[in-house]
């Protein structure tokens, strides 16, 4: 568990500018927000003409591992890891850097995508997620009179 440090004074600061303005500029600090901490799960979100894109880290899943929701105008992508099985005694690890945790990723998403004509596929262990521009948002070219 990381721990988390709320110092907010420091013996080198020179006065009450320095105070306000320490962690503004990249200097070493104690105080590390909590948010900080949390360990994200990779994701590359962009939008084209053609609409909205998620693309969703999911190796070693299948696509029955993970479910897509739409809750109102929320995008919700989860997985349920199983619990953690032990690893057999004839197994010496050097490194263990493959994620196999639990997500639960939850976006909000503008009107302009039309959120029931979501495509989504699995392809070597990478969830797409296409939201394509609703109708009556697409691009228009407006002739000026």
């Amino acid at each position: 568990m990381t721990q988390i440090n709320y110092k907010l004074w420091d013996n080198n600061v020179s006065s009450t500018f320095d105070i306000l303005f320490k962690d503004f500029f990249n200097q070493t600090s104690t105080f590390i927000s909590p948010v900080d901490n949390k360990i994200g799960h990779p994701v590359d979100i962009y939008e084209t003409k053609d609409g909205l894109f998620f693309e969703i880290a999911c190796t070693g899943l299948n696509k029955a591992d993970v479910e897509i929701n739409v809750e109102g105008d929320v995008l919700r992508v989860t997985h349920n890891s199983e619990e953690k099985k032990k690893d057999p005694e004839n197994i010496r690890f050097y490194h263990k850097g493959i994620s196999k945790r639990s997500f639960n990723l939850g976006y909000k998403i503008a009107r302009r995508f039309d959120l029931e004509a979501i495509d989504a596929k699995m392809q070597d262990g990478l969830l797409s997620i296409n939201i394509p521009h609703t109708e009556e948002n697409k691009p228009t070219k407006i002739k000026i009179k």
